[in-house]
């Protein structure tokens, strides 16, 4: 069993949870190319490359670190008889939280109390009404993508007194609490009821660029743009176009295209934007609760059982 990221302490945790399976770790591209030779089980995301394959004679399983698996190729891999397997839900918790954490701060403006902080400015109370922070009680969310992230981001809105409208394509199979649900074709007519746009989705053709030009001109002024999903499913063209002009009243972004994000980019000086490093998924329980679901799905091979958790092939 080998596992390949740059960050995350997998190998050490599987030594203190005394896995039983030989294991190791590698921390780049070019090293866990000379390891993965040895392979039976690959648990990787970022550090993938198709190059991989040709080296991994021995590779049976596949455990995606992250819930997207656009990287792999898939019918090389099926060729192959290659088991891919998602981390689909693993950080579901720690997303949700995030997501509901900026919707707060974007509501309370604690992007700009933070700002004021560091200029060491104690802002004085706001007239115009229309300019102070608010509560988000009776406020709508738009959740596109209602899997575990949407699904347990509804109940935290619930619970703040929202009021929330899913968007899936299966709109009887969710695990989310919602006023209404709407199949995605219909989403630039849900955009212009929205307070708080949340982007859980996953990155598809038909989430790709799913927020554009058209999708921002269907949006409040007073709106905000949440997303914890792809950075592909925003059009970062049209997102700089409506801060800039105010078409909407800002945004949250955890994911861009390119990462990380150039120095040079404007959307470092955009006050009414939150930016997150990719972090949102983020948690000391990560690598705890990954092994659990690798170790689940490896006793299932040795049973020789058909179905495995979070299974793409």
């Amino acid at each position: 069993m080998h596992f390949a990221h740059p960050t995350y302490q997998f190998s050490n945790t599987a030594s203190t949870r005394k896995v039983g399976l030989e294991h190791s770790q590698t921390w780049n591209r070019s090293d866990t190319l000379s390891h993965v030779a040895k392979a039976d089980v690959l648990v990787i995301s970022g550090l993938w490359s198709n190059e991989l394959l040709n080296h991994a004679g021995n590779l049976r399983y596949i455990q995606s670190i992250s819930a997207g698996y656009e990287q792999f190729p898939l019918d090389e891999l099926q060729k192959r008889s290659i088991h891919l397997c998602t981390a689909s839900g693993v950080n579901a918790d720690a997303v949700s939280h995030h997501a509901m954490g900026l919707v707060l701060s974007l509501s309370r403006h604690f992007h700009l109390a933070r700002d004021n902080q560091i200029k060491h400015n104690w802002r004085p109370w706001i007239s115009d009404q229309s300019l102070r922070e608010d509560d988000l009680c009776q406020k709508t969310m738009l959740i596109v993508g209602l899997g575990e992230i949407g699904s347990r981001l509804s109940r935290l809105a619930k619970a703040f007194g929202m009021k929330v409208i899913g968007v899936k394509n299966e709109v009887k199979a969710h695990k989310g609490v919602v006023d209404e649900i709407y199949r995605p074709e219909k989403i630039n007519d849900l955009l212009e009821m929205a307070d708080f746009i949340v982007l859980c989705c996953p990155l598809t053709e038909r989430t790709e660029n799913l927020i554009d030009v058209e999708a921002f001109s269907k949006m409040r002024p007073s709106s905000y743009l949440i997303n914890v999903a792809r950075g592909g499913c925003v059009e970062e063209g049209a997102l700089l176009a409506a801060l800039a002009e105010g078409q909407i009243a800002g945004a949250a972004i955890d994911h861009f295209r390119e990462e990380p994000l150039s120095p040079a980019s404007p959307f470092w000086q955009i006050q009414n934007l939150i930016i997150t490093p990719h972090s949102a998924g983020e948690t000391a329980k990560y690598e705890g609760k990954l092994i659990d679901l690798l170790l689940e799905n490896i006793s299932r091979l040795y049973a020789k059982e058909m179905e495995l958790i979070n299974q793409v092939l």
